[in-house]
């Protein structure tokens, strides 16, 4: 069986009597601040997520006030 592996390593996982299913928490903390890391550090070209979502950002500002002062 495919699940089987999965099965028996969660319940080889520590903590299962103390914490319940909140024992996999820093597993998931971990993979979001390495996500989160790669998000800033790791470059394609010379753009990373934080150069395009502040691009973005900065785009829609100016929309928005075009859109105010133009309706005035």
């Amino acid at each position: 069986m495919r699940i089987g592996w999965i099965h028996k390593l969660v319940n080889k996982w520590p903590g299962k009597k103390t914490f319940g299913m909140y024992r996999f928490l820093p597993i998931f903390f971990v993979l979001g601040a390495a996500l989160e890391y790669s998000m800033i550090n790791w470059k394609v070209g010379e753009v990373n997520f934080y150069n395009t979502f502040k691009r973005r950002q900065a785009k829609d500002i100016v929309e928005d006030k075009i859109k105010k002062y133009s309706a005035i």
